[in-house]
């Protein structure tokens, strides 16, 4: 097991990534608290977990809002007595062109992709520190490379994500904390669904060099690794999990 007993923190670990994140955190051994807005779709992954004869706890919360992250990691360290690991996966997709784009648009889409990595990381720190260990993981995109029509906000927000991280690095190395993200490539989620239609799905595979997309596994194998003591030299980089596609395009 290589996270034995280790306590897991998961934004958006409801559905997609976030889902597939916690599962295999878990099947390692992990402690799993879920944070999502959906508490019914957090609860679906805590059966699973559960029904594996793992545990899990689902918090609802709007990891935009900083009284509810903060209230939700005390509840989490007063229900198990540490935290180790925090995922920060939550995240919102809107279309939308910047000519026409409103500032609640605008505001939604930092907020939950970007703002709220920053309120979970400022509310687990301390924790961290106290303890001198902790791994940081946060999920940003291969949009945080590269643009794509409609998703310049979304862009915006995962490159941050990057920057943030590696900033992070560089503050609590010193701590025996590391901070990494993942940039996933094309993801089979429902996300993927609702923004896509077959057309354009097709267009997207073949530009894959793996000639796939990946599904939410791909990634949580990678999470799994960088929130591990097999990491534990790795800090403050971006891992892209792609199939190849920021290879292709010259940003790898």
């Amino acid at each position: 097991m290589r996270i034995q007993d280790k306590v897991a923190i998961v934004t958006g670990g409801g559905s997609g990534i976030g889902q597939g994140i916690c599962y295999r955190l878990a099947e390692e051994g992990g402690v799993v608290a879920i944070f999502d807005i959906d508490f019914e779709a957090g609860q679906s992954t805590a059966h699973e977990i559960e029904k594996s004869g793992s545990k899990a706890l689902v918090l609802k919360v709007d990891v935009a809002r900083a009284e509810e992250v903060n209230a939700a990691v005390k509840e989490v360290i007063s229900a198990f007595g540490r935290m180790d690991i925090l995922v920060n996966n939550a995240g919102v997709s809107l279309l939308s062109s910047v000519a026409k784009m409103s500032e609640d648009v605008w505001d939604q889409t930092i907020d939950v992709n970007l703002k709220s990595v920053f309120l979970c990381c400022r509310a687990v720190i301390p924790h961290m520190k106290e303890h001198r260990y902790g791994k940081i993981l946060n999920i940003s995109s291969i949009l945080g490379l590269t643009g794509s029509p409609a998703r310049a906000h979304y862009s915006a927000a995962k490159t941050g994500v990057i920057g943030l991280t590696r900033g992070l690095a560089t503050e609590l190395g010193p701590h025996n904390i590391n901070v990494n993200a993942i940039g996933p490539g094309i993801i089979d989620t429902p996300m993927l669904e609702r923004d896509t239609g077959s057309d354009l799905r097709e267009r997207l595979r073949g530009g894959v060099p793996l000639r796939r997309f990946g599904v939410p596994l791909d990634i949580a194998n990678a999470a799994l690794f960088l929130v591990s003591d097999e990491a534990s030299y790795i800090t403050g980089q971006c891992l892209f999990v792609c199939g190849g596609w920021s290879a292709s395009a010259g940003l790898a």
